[in-house]
């Protein structure tokens, strides 16, 4: 669910914002490169994660989910979600919201992330057709699902920070650039 209650609950699921194969080629190219390499400039298709010093984590190729319909209908009934890719979801101010599984067929990790771009919480694994709330832990106004497992492998845990040019620049934790 996104929003706390079943009656506003989101599957995942949905077209969004497609990538092309040629921005996920460079997705996997820069997750291949490791931390040593230089970040990206911020893009709308682009989710940057980085530890809380600035040390690049990794890149995502992202779909945004940023309204109602949107969010709704996620990552719902997608066979597959390639490596390096992900959807961001992004909601007008910080709330504390819960997503589940229905209807959702591979497993996800989802990333919630505060108004500054911190991640506050991770959920692994999400269990797919999961019908449980998987709340926030906190206030979110960012939340960014990817591969299941994926989040564990690559060290993205609480305090790591997204840059996205969807946080605000006078808030961001680490602004775009």
């Amino acid at each position: 669910m996104s929003a706390g209650d079943r009656r506003a609950a989101r599957p995942h699921g949905g077209p969004g914002r497609c990538l092309g194969h040629g921005a996920r080629a460079l997705i996997l190219l820069l997750l291949a490169a490791g931390p040593g390499a230089a970040a990206p400039a911020c893009r709308d298709d682009r989710a940057i994660v980085q530890r809380a010093d600035g040390a690049p984590i990794a890149t995502f190729s992202v779909e945004i989910a940023d309204d109602a319909a949107e969010r709704e209908q996620g990552l719902m009934r997608r066979r597959t979600l390639p490596k390096g890719a992900g959807m961001l979801f992004v909601y007008p101010s910080e709330r504390p919201v819960a997503f589940w599984m229905h209807d959702t067929l591979i497993p996800l990790d989802i990333i919630f992330l505060d108004g500054a771009g911190r991640v506050i919480s991770v959920h692994g694994n999400a269990r797919p057709l999961d019908d449980t709330p998987i709340p926030s832990q906190g206030a979110a106004q960012y939340v960014l699902e990817i591969n299941g497992g994926l989040a564990g492998r690559l060290g993205i845990g609480a305090g790591a920070v997204l840059s996205h040019p969807a946080v605000a620049a006078g808030r961001a934790a680490i602004p775009c650039r």
